[in-house]
């Protein structure tokens, strides 16, 4: 199973002409491509796929599909511990950085 988990964008830059974000998912931080989505914007949610912003999504659907990840286990299964406890921390997304 491969998932695409909802995540929180908490700096944005360009790296040799390609639009990239740092994404929080409850505690931690990926680098994420976004390509597909040059307009998102610091505090904004998205659904990351294999490395890609692929859709933006609204903070209240993107806590419940980590609270609903969490309780069929699927982050667990997919990710392992971090996954987990990226879901539990969601319900309080840390201070937003480089806004």
């Amino acid at each position: 199973m491969c998932l695409a988990v909802p995540g929180r964008v908490v700096g944005v830059e360009e790296r040799d002409g390609t639009p990239m974000a740092r994404v929080d998912f409850g505690g931690v931080v990926k680098d994420v491509c976004l390509a597909y989505l040059p307009e998102i914007e610091v505090g904004d949610y998205a659904i990351v796929h294999v490395g890609f912003a692929i859709q933006r999504l609204d903070e209240e659907s993107a806590l419940a599909t980590l609270r609903l990840f969490e309780e069929i286990g699927a982050l667990e299964e997919e990710f392992g511990d971090a996954w987990t406890r990226a879901a539990a921390e969601a319900d309080n997304p840390p201070e937003e950085e480089n806004r």
